[in-house]
């Protein structure tokens, strides 16, 4: 049975009886049935996929030139710059392409927030995902220090320097990392194996997992609907579905267009950014004796960047009083259910202590941290009766509108210089931020939701 869908004359069929390429082709393409209702939402998953390999192909280019040495590593960026053919593009490439990633995938997520993607049974497909999100950031902070310009030197040294305030194991551990006692060669060449080499091989593997456990369930659709449990069409195929080619890959083609003419405007007239993609100061030789006025990371870092500063020391008052709430609240209402109500209050009550024990530096790295881990939990926080955005009440729009608004905001401050102001300001949101989600198992629910139909809505166009 399997060998009649083998081509077995010509060099496929050579390429078949050794390698199931036209199997994979057929598994992952032409007879991978995804939900004929897709919208503009769903281009941002193969545009990931699209910078990814700008990305790697810059990156190769960049490399033959770069000289990961810290006398050297400046000037080989200026060397690429101005007298490697075509190097100024192939730089430019790479650092927009870098900011293009993460407006991908920021978009890419926001999507499946909307839509319930993470919800069963793409629970697995949601945390590979989440864990991309951190080895693009762990990538994006490895490359950072890469130009040894002013802002990647003294970025290098703030971000590092958090992990010394992790009890016991903090200042050995930030050595560790940096290779030496201050940001050095040591830490460069330390940063750029993570970056070209270990960080690169993680990232791919875990967005073959990603595709796998994805095409393994099915797609989600703007309906929340599954359409592997719908009505079949006499060859077992869902009715509500359509293959993903030649539909969905002459459709994305679209918004790749889209995407490479607002990226090519970028790298031919803005490259900059205005300074939120390239800093100016990293236009300037790093110098350990002369520290920047103000120190702030890539606009991508910033929303949790501004968590960081936000836990001072009179915040985690206000922390611990929302552990010591929490706790009183599951005690109330987790009856019959003895782990429930007795463990996890007296947990919330000593983290409450120890909010004001350990020192306010260390839960500024846990809630930069926490925000992120966070999204781990998502597909068990939510416990909305339905996926979709579409039929929830009114209201739980607004609270996405808010969390939203409030992300936008924690980037913008990060981007700000420390006053009393706007670190208030930052603390407000911090706390916006963190109860979106801590609460989400008792708002989720509540509410008014419409009747989610049998079948996808879909409207040809």
């Amino acid at each position: 049975m399997a060998e009649q869908n083998v081509e077995t004359s010509g060099l496929l069929g050579w390429v078949d009886r050794r390698f199931p390429l036209s199997k994979l082709f057929k598994e992952h393409m032409s007879e991978y049935y995804a939900p004929k209702n897709f919208n503009f939402w769903y281009f941002f998953g193969s545009l990931a996929l699209l910078v990814l390999v700008i990305q790697v192909v810059s990156g190769i280019f960049l490399v033959m030139n770069y000289k990961p040495d810290a006398t050297l590593a400046f000037s080989s960026v200026e060397f690429i710059m101005r007298e490697v053919p075509g190097g100024w593009f192939i730089r430019y490439m790479h650092s927009t392409g870098a900011s293009m990633f993460f407006v991908v995938v920021y978009l890419h997520m926001l999507r499946g927030l909307f839509y319930g993607s993470y919800r069963k049974p793409r629970e697995l497909v949601w945390i590979f995902g989440v864990a991309i999100f951190l080895c693009l950031m762990a990538e994006a902070f490895f490359g950072y220090l890469l130009p040894w310009g002013q802002m990647s030197y003294w970025g290098a040294q703030v971000i590092v320097n958090l992990f010394s305030a992790i009890p016991f194991i903090g200042p050995d551990l930030a050595i560790f990392i940096r290779g030496d006692y201050v940001v050095s060669d040591a830490t460069l060449n330390r940063f750029f194996a993570f970056h070209v080499i270990a960080i690169p091989l993680v990232l791919i593997g875990l967005v073959v997992a990603h595709i796998i456990a994805l095409h393994e369930v099915g797609s989600n659709n703007p309906d929340g609907i599954e359409i592997k449990q719908g009505p079949k069409d006499k060859y077992g195929h869902p009715v509500d579905g359509i293959p993903f080619h030649p539909y969905y890959s002459v459709h994305d083609i679209v918004g790749v267009a889209g995407f490479l003419i607002v990226f090519a405007a970028i790298l031919f007239f803005g490259p900059e950014m205005g300074g939120y993609f390239l800093e100016y100061n990293n236009f300037i030789p790093a110098d350990p004796l002369k520290t920047p006025p103000h120190i702030a990371p890539v606009w991508y870092f910033t929303p949790f960047y501004t968590m960081l500063r936000a836990t001072t020391s009179d915040f985690t008052w206000v922390l611990a009083a929302g552990a010591v709430i929490a706790a009183l609240w599951i005690f109330i209402k987790a009856r019959g259910c003895g782990l429930c109500r007795y463990i996890a209050p007296l947990v919330l009550l000593v983290v409450a202590v120890l909010l004001r024990v350990i020192d306010a530096k260390f839960w500024g790295v846990v809630s930069m941290g926490g925000a992120v881990v966070l999204l781990f939990f998502l597909p068990w926080l939510d416990r909305s009766p339905v996926k979709s955005i579409r039929y929830r009440p009114g209201w739980h729009k607004w609270l996405y509108a808010i969390f939203i608004i409030d992300f936008l905001a924690l980037g913008v401050l990060g981007t700000l210089p420390v006053t009393p102001e706007y670190t208030i300001a930052g603390q407000i949101c911090t706390v916006i931020y963190l109860a979106f989600f801590f609460l989400m198992p008792v708002w989720s629910p509540l509410g008014t939701f419409k009747k989610v139909p049998s079948r996808v809505t879909f409207r040809a166009h």
